[in-house]
């Protein structure tokens, strides 16, 4: 498939600047979300502690402008100004109220697998981000995912961990320690938002 000029120069861009995970599958990581956006689906995303932080911020770049304006041209929302085009995007460690009384009424691993099953459908994606490929509740999620027919991007370390086995599409930075795997996590991220943004919104 034929990459946009502007897509790839946000991939060549990373990969100058990060060399050193030019041999991660970006490009099919990319063509599954833009896959996912063509045919109406949405992104969901989950992870702990510094993960669960990213995994709110690439919600934040896919549902407003990241660097480009995606102004609103539809005559029905005329009368509302400020409004930007979105991506759909649902980061599953947000909902305080949901996640903790199903982990105290049912499971507590389960927290993210619950909320695949209940958001999730077929042609979605999910994005798990898990520095060991080891998080138990991620682990969860992205079996749910499989057996519901959504597409599974992991972002881990190096190893990939457990979560390895189950992705369609398995970005592994090379670092061992989570501190420099979340390092290597944020410009993989931001360039995926950006490549995406690029595509459906771009000139």
């Amino acid at each position: 498939m034929m990459i946009k000029p502007g897509v790839q120069a946000h991939y060549d861009r990373l990969i100058s600047r990060h060399p050193q995970i030019e041999k991660l599958p970006i490009l099919d990581a990319f063509l599954l979300l833009k896959k996912v956006y063509d045919d109406g689906g949405k992104v969901l995303i989950c992870g702990n502690g510094g993960s669960a932080a990213d995994a709110e911020h690439i919600v934040g770049e896919l549902m407003k402008g990241f660097l480009l304006p995606r102004q609103v041209e539809d005559p029905k929302l005329s009368h509302i100004q400020g409004l930007q085009g979105a991506l759909p995007a649902i980061a599953l460690t947000g909902h305080t109220a949901l996640s903790t009384a199903f982990a105290n009424d049912v499971n507590p691993a389960l927290i993210f697998a619950q909320q695949v099953y209940g958001y999730g459908r077929t042609g979605d994606a999910l994005i798990c981000i898990s520095t060991s490929g080891n998080a138990e509740n991620v682990i969860l999620a992205a079996k749910t995912a499989r057996a519901l027919g959504i597409q599974v991007i992991g972002m881990t370390g190096v190893t990939g961990g457990r979560l390895a086995k189950i992705c369609d599409v398995l970005l592994y930075v090379p670092e061992n320690e989570t501190v420099y795997i979340q390092e290597l996590h944020l410009p993989l991220y931001h360039c995926l938002c950006a490549m995406l943004e690029e595509e459906f919104f771009g000139m």
